[in-house]
C-alpha cells in the first residue's frame, strides 16, 4: 500500500541542498587543514566515510524510506562518531584551537534531520548533543556565546525547523480535513435533492391532499405532515461534520428560521456555543415552528426571541393560534405520538435545560426554551 504524502517533503528536499552546501564546505575545510593534521591518510579516509554517509542519507530521505527515527538515530550516531574522531586524526592543541575536525556546520545535519521529523524538541535535544561533542574534544564547556556560539546555532536550527514541519504537518491535516468537509457537504447536497424528490413531496403531497378530503384522512394527513418535516430536519441536519470543541453563532442559526409568519428578534452580538448544543436548540426551535405551521391555524404567525442571560440563553418561540385544548397533548401522548416529548422537551432534558409551555385555547401557545451556560 502507497505510504501517505509527507507535508515535509520540501523541508526534506531544502535539507539536501543543505547537506550539499555542507560537505563542499567539509571539503574545503579539509583540503586547508590537511598539512596541519597528525594523520592526514585517515582524515581522508574518514572523509570518504563522510561523502558516502551523506550520499546515503540524501538518497534515502529524498525518496523517503529514510524518513523514520531509525534511521535519523544512525545519523546522529555517524555524525557523533565522526566528531569524536577528530582525536584520532588531530592533536589536542589542534582540537582545542580549532572546530571539530568535519566542521559543525555539516554536524548540523543531524540536528535537521531530528527536528524534521520529530519536532522541535527532538531537534534542539540533538542540537545540544551535537554541542556536547564539541566540547568533549575541546575538555571544557564555553558559556562565551559572543566568541562561541555554536550552541546558540544549533538550538535556534532544531527550534525553527521542528517549528516548520509541524506547522506543515498541521496545515496538511487541516486541509484533509477540509476537503473532507467539502465532500459531505457535496453529498448531503446529493442526498437532499434525492429525497426532496422522493419521499419528501410524497409525504407533502399526502398531507396536503388528506386535509382536502377531511374526515377520518385529516389524522393521515397530520402525520404525513409531521413526518415531511422531521426528514425536511434531518436532510438538512445530515452529513455536516462539526470539529469537537467548536463553538458556532445560535444567532446565525435562529436568523435562518426568519419566514412571512415568523419574525425573529436577536440580539445584536453573537451568542457562542458549543455546536452540539447549538444545532440541539436550534432543531428544538424547528420543531415548535412546524407545530405552528401543523396546528396553530393558516394565518397564525410565529414569534422567536432569543436572549442571552449570561449564565443561560433563552429562547421563546409563541404563535398567536388557537392554542392547544387542555389534555391533547396527554391524549397525543396516549396514541403513541411522541413529538413534542420527544422533539423539544427531551432535547431541553438532554441539554441540562429546561422546555416550559405555555398555551390554552384562543390564547396561542408559547414556548420557553432555557438552556445553562454550563451542563
Amino acid at each position: 500500500m502507497q505510504a501517505p504524502p509527507d507535508p515535509a517533503t520540501p523541508l526534506w528536499r531544502a535539507a539536501q541542498v543543505f547537506r550539499l552546501l555542507s560537505c563542499l564546505y567539509a571539503l574545503g575545510f579539509q583540503i586547508a587543514i590537511n598539512d596541519d593534521l597528525e594523520r592526514p591518510a585517515i582524515g581522508w579516509a574518514l572523509f570518504a566515510v563522510l561523502v558516502s554517509w551523506s550520499v546515503a542519507c540524501a538518497a534515502a530521505y529524498l525518496y523517503g524510506y529514510g524518513r523514520r527515527i531509525a534511521w535519523v538515530s544512525a545519523e546522529v550516531v555517524v555524525v557523533v562518531a565522526l566528531m569524536l574522531s577528530t582525536k584520532i586524526v588531530a592533536s589536542d592543541q589542534w582540537a582545542l584551537d580549532n572546530q571539530s575536525w568535519p566542521t559543525t556546520l555539516w554536524a548540523t545535519n543531524a540536528t535537521i534531520s531530528a527536528a524534521i521529523l520529530l519536532g522541535p524538541v527532538a531537534g534542539m535535544t540533538i542540537g545540544l548533543l551535537v554541542t556536547a561533542s564539541n566540547a568533549v574534544l575541546k575538555g571544557y564547556v564555553s558559556v562565551d556565546v559572543g566568541r562561541n556560539a555554536t550552541v546558540v546555532i544549533e538550538l535556534a536550527v532544531g527550534l525553527a525547523i521542528g517549528m516548520a514541519a509541524q506547522t506543515a504537518r498541521r496545515a496538511h491535516t487541516e486541509l484533509q480535513r477540509a476537503a473532507r468537509l467539502a465532500a459531505s457537504l457535496e453529498e448531503r447536497e446529493r442526498l437532499s435533492r434525492e429525497v426532496h424528490d422522493g419521499a419528501i413531496q410524497v409525504l407533502a403531497l399526502v398531507a396536503r391532499r388528506g386535509r382536502e378530503i377531511g374526515g377520518p384522512t385529516t389524522e393521515l394527513a397530520e402525520l404525513a405532515g409531521e413526518q415531511e418535516r422531521a426528514l425536511r430536519r434531518w436532510v438538512s441536519a445530515a452529513g455536516t461534520p462539526v470539529p469537537e470543541g467548536l463553538e458556532i453563532d445560535l444567532v446565525t442559526l435562529l436568523r435562518d428560521r426568519a419566514a412571512d409568519r415568523v419574525s425573529v428578534s436577536l440580539p445584536p452580538e453573537p451568542v457562542m456555543l458549543p455546536a452540539e448544543v447549538a444545532r440541539e436548540v436550534d432543531a428544538a426551535v424547528a420543531n415548535a415552528l412546524d407545530n405552528v405551521v401543523a396546528h396553530a391555524g393558516a394565518a397564525a404567525r410565529a414569534f422567536v426571541l432569543l436572549e442571552d442571560l449570561e449564565d443561560s440563553v433563552v429562547v421563546s418561540v409563541r404563535d398567536d393560534g388557537a392554542g392547544i385544548p387542555v389534555g391533547r397533548l396527554e391524549e397525543a401522548a396516549g396514541e403513541g405520538r411522541v413529538g413534542v416529548s420527544k422533539s423539544i422537551v427531551g432535547r431541553l432534558n438532554w441539554l441540562g435545560g429546561t422546555a416550559r409551555l405555555s398555551t390554552g385555547p384562543g390564547r396561542g401557545t408559547e414556548w420557553e426554551l432555557t438552556i445553562p451556560r454550563s451542563r
